[in-house]
């Protein structure tokens, strides 16, 4: 593990603060999942997107093509 100094403004500092005792987590908890949370968004986002580049216009509607076309069931309704 590997320690940082950071600078936050007082406002974030203190918010942090105040939710890391909220959540009964350690200052240092709260902020290094905050990160986590960040660098999992950030990653969801660009593998989405790299996903979506392959994705073909043409075969999606074709595969929608093959679904019937009825209403549906009732516990689906609403």
């Amino acid at each position: 593990m590997s320690a940082i100094s950071l600078r936050l403004p007082d406002s974030l500092h203190n918010r942090a603060r105040l939710l890391s005792k909220r959540d009964h987590v350690s200052i240092n908890q709260f902020v290094a999942t905050a990160v986590a949370e960040k660098i999992s968004a950030l990653e969801t986002e660009e593998y989405l997107a790299k996903r979506a580049a392959r994705g073909s216009r043409a075969k999606f509607e074709a595969a929608l093509a093959q679904v019937p076309d009825r209403e549906p069931d009732e516990h689906d309704r609403f």
